[in-house]
């Protein structure tokens, strides 16, 4: 008599680790999908954006300077040179032109009055948002409260602002601006 067995079939079952390991992977896979398609919209808006405004440097100058008090008074140095403390306010204004088809919100505007290489004072100006197509009028003053100049250069700096009418300052400073669409402020560029 010959004994048959049963014959028992085996499956195969994944175990729980490569299941979890494949969803893993195809969730990883579609996340990662995702997030490039969204970055490449992002992206895309922004370009078609910036395309459509052709935002272009903000004009920032100087237009006026003029000094409303003057005085000088002598110093006393122990140093062969003679010196002199000049006292004046410093009356400027800066004129700000936004030709963008979007508006411009300007930084707060700090800078440096110097005379031939000798800092008389520093200023401010505010911060303000600036409408397009709009050109605005800034006016600041600066007390400069007794520098001490060299004799020569005090006198220079009197007679170009009293007898000539020009004195050559040079204002140093970083004026920053970003553009502003609705609510949104782009990354700050740099405007002189």
């Amino acid at each position: 008599m010959t004994t048959t067995r049963p014959v028992t079939s085996r499956q195969h079952h994944p175990s729980t680790n490569t299941t979890n390991s494949s969803s893993f992977r195809g969730c990883c896979c579609y996340l990662f999908l995702l997030l490039s398609s969204l970055t490449l919209l992002i992206v895309a808006v922004i370009l078609l954006v910036f395309l459509a405004v052709k935002p272009r440097k903000p004009q920032f100058d100087l237009q006026q300077v003029g000094f409303q008090y003057m005085g000088i008074s002598p110093v006393i140095t122990t140093q062969s040179n003679t010196a002199a403390a000049v006292s004046l306010i410093i009356h400027m204004v800066f004129v700000a032109t936004n030709n963008n088809k979007v508006g411009i919100k300007y930084d707060e505007f700090r800078f440096t009055v110097m005379y031939r290489g000798i800092p008389l004072g520093r200023g401010t100006v505010p911060g303000f948002y600036q409408a397009a197509h709009n050109v605005r009028l800034l006016d600041t003053s600066i007390v400069v409260d007794r520098v001490n100049l060299i004799q020569a250069k005090a006198a220079d700096l009197l007679d170009g602002a009293s007898v000539n009418d020009r004195v050559p300052l040079r204002v140093v400073g970083d004026v920053g601006a970003r553009i502003q669409i609705s609510s949104l402020t782009l990354p700050r560029v740099q405007v002189i």
